[in-house]
């Protein structure tokens, strides 16, 4: 039995980390510290008995510390963070605050309370990146890998860049023990409304534009969140304290083509799903025509990377990791989540 904290845990990642967690792990307890900003949802863990939420930010050292201490917690997996690259170009101190500031109140409470106050007390500091801190990729450049060096191109990944080398700062000066996962895109339940997947499925519903950013041929790597969940769980069993892991989905596709599976998906569904129509009759679907005549073109936005590519060897020799789904089948099943779960995004659309 083990007491984790895990940050961030009412968001996307993290929420679905919880869910996975107490089902691989039902003896062991989670304290999820969550602000609940625009991005954090209490009703994505309702009902995780294992999960008791902390409504609190990490910034809080104090009561990180008190966490620690009173809650017997041995493991931090820290997935709290801004992370939509969008809002970070128009308000990067937000970035700054949460992604370098916060990462740092953490490092230091967990220094505190195991190494200076609990004499090298076992334990676990496990930091979630991101592929973006290594910038982009030419189309004929190997994939990212642990050794890739770090050229973040937005406030974004350049505040995650920085949280990576203050986490690794910890483990080399004062012994804390520490690792670092690098993922690539995730999708899957529970995410947001602002990123591509869950955007674009929500305005072919309601029949709005799909902006599709230049030429939309930038390449992503897709990981579906309960991979993602799964490599972290490895990290954490078999990882070696001090090195970093990158976390793929081994699928490397443009938004195009992407963007292209969402407007089939959506398409079949409405095909399949006897009253959908009714419930969506602005969709060009309920009406018998092709989602895809909602794509439009706009202007690219500022500093958006080419390419990224995840070079995975690592966390499968080390840890054994391996993506479990395929893009075609997530992408299914991660949209009809969304047409089954209207209650919990309803709410964040309207808003």
């Amino acid at each position: 039995m083990a007491n984790l904290l895990i940050t961030g845990g009412a968001g996307f990642i993290g929420g679905n980390f919880v869910h996975y967690w107490a089902d691989k792990h039902p003896d062991d307890t989670m304290i999820v510290l969550d602000c609940l900003t625009y991005a954090g949802n209490e009703s994505t863990i309702a009902g995780v008995e294992q999960a008791e939420l902390v409504v609190g930010n990490i910034l809080d050292s104090g009561l990180v510390e008190k966490l620690l201490r009173e809650c017997d917690i041995s493991t931090i997996v820290h997935f709290a963070a801004e992370s939509h690259v969008d809002r970070s170009i128009s308000g990067p101190d937000a970035f700054i605050e949460t992604n370098i500031l916060g990462t740092n109140s953490l490092l230091k409470a967990a220094r505190t309370v195991w190494l200076d106050e609990g004499a090298g007390k076992p334990h676990r500091f496990h930091h979630i990146s991101t592929d973006e801190v290594y910038g982009s990729l030419g189309p004929e450049d190997p994939a990212f890998s642990e050794t890739t060096q770090y050229q973040p191109n937005s406030p974004y990944s350049a505040s995650k860049a920085s949280s990576d080398h203050l986490v690794r700062a910890y483990h080399h000066t004062f012994g804390l023990e520490v690792t670092t996962s690098n993922c690539s895109n995730n999708y899957g339940p529970y995410q947001y409304p602002e990123k591509l997947i869950p955007l674009f499925l929500l305005n072919s519903l309601y029949g709005r534009d799909l902006p599709i950013y230049g030429d939309g041929m930038n390449v992503r790597d897709w990981l579906h969140v309960e991979d993602h969940c799964r490599g972290v769980e490895a990290c954490l069993a078999k990882g070696t304290p001090g090195e970093t892991y990158n976390i793929g989905g081994g699928a490397e596709l443009p938004n195009m083509a992407v963007i292209d599976r969402i407007c089939a998906e959506v398409d079949n569904a409405f095909a399949e799903i006897d009253g959908l129509a009714e419930r969506y009759p602005d969709a060009p679907a309920a009406k018998g025509k092709p989602t895809s005549e909602l794509k439009t073109f706009v202007t690219d936005r500022k500093g958006h990377d080419r390419r990224y590519a995840i070079d995975e060897t690592k966390a499968r020799s080390e840890l054994g990791y391996a993506p479990a789904h395929s893009f075609e089948t997530g992408l299914a099943n991660t949209l009809r989540w969304y047409l089954g779960n209207e209650e919990w995004w309803l709410p964040l659309a309207k808003s």
